[in-house]
């Protein structure tokens, strides 16, 4: 079971960079992409639904359905942060600020626990001390000239990364009254209907191939959040994201082989670290 938010790792790091080669044509536009990428992703887990649905009277107590309310509007928020940030800007450039998610995650689950219920968060100091650690790591790897070099494209994919986390930590107090992929589905197919509602995207021709694309990159989400919601329920918040938290070491990896970016001494660095805080955790 502890292997399996490695591969969502892998998935997380695989979906970013297939993503940005995505956002990165001109003819592409964020709300556009929001609505197909959520099209995507609602098309990839209907072969699944069937098979897998699961929904508790629970969910629909007027508490839960708020909560589930705030879950689609930080979702949309940090989608379209992120989408922002990485259309415009270098993935090794915000992805100091990407792999801040978790972090978020691990202060916002730390802060849950005593305001709502510790039984759903973890806090143990085996994984807590690590994350802070690699936060640190974080910072580090953004620094130029002694300074922290901020652009709009980083703010953005900061609000991104801290409105996912946000969205994450509230799903947990109402995930057990759906399967991972109910849940999962339930959200995206709300989100791809909004986005077609509001933003009215100006529809765009697309070729066979970037649809096969679009379609993989839906179904790695699906893979990524599955694991993350069932490594919620089963390992606890923290301890998944501290696992996690090497996906953007793959980002990092596979920026510099299919995007050709160039890999800078304090990534590297920032990757040691970050690998290093994960196995203690996994191994102390």
């Amino acid at each position: 079971m502890i292997y399996l938010p490695i591969l969502a790792a892998l998935a997380l790091a695989s979906g970013t960079i297939l993503q940005k080669m995505i956002l990165k044509r001109k003819k592409i536009d964020i709300k556009f992409y929001q609505t197909v990428e959520f099209l995507a992703i609602v098309l990839a887990m209907l072969p699944f639904i069937y098979f897998f649905w699961r929904l508790d009277s629970q969910a629909f107590q007027i508490k839960n359905l708020f909560i589930f309310a705030l879950v689609i509007i930080f979702s949309i928020a940090a989608n379209l942060f992120t989408y922002y940030s990485m259309k415009w800007e270098k993935v090794s450039n915000i992805e100091p600020a990407k792999i801040l998610e978790p972090l978020f995650v691990i202060i916002l689950a730390i802060f849950f626990s005593y305001l709502v219920d510790s039984n759903l968060f973890d806090r143990k100091l085996n994984v807590i001390i690590p994350a802070l650690i690699a936060g640190g790591a974080l910072i580090f790897s953004h620094l130029e000239r002694h300074h922290l070099h901020f652009n709009k494209y980083f703010i953005s994919a900061i609000l991104g990364s801290f409105f996912f986390a946000l969205e994450l930590v509230i799903s947990r107090l109402i995930l057990n009254y759906y399967s991972p992929i109910t849940f999962y589905f339930l959200r995206c197919l709300t989100i791809f209907s909004l986005s077609f509602i509001l933003f009215r995207p100006k529809i765009v021709n697309l070729d066979n191939k970037l649809k096969s694309h679009i379609l993989f990159m839906g179904a790695l989400w699906v893979l990524y959040r599955i694991i993350v919601y069932y490594g919620y329920i089963n390992l606890g918040v923290i301890f998944t994201t501290l696992i996690t938290m090497l996906g953007p070491v793959f980002i990092y990896l596979f920026a510099y082989m299919f995007l050709k970016e160039k890999l800078k001494i304090k990534n590297l660095v920032a990757a040691v670290i970050i690998i290093a805080s994960v196995l203690y955790a996994i191994l102390i």
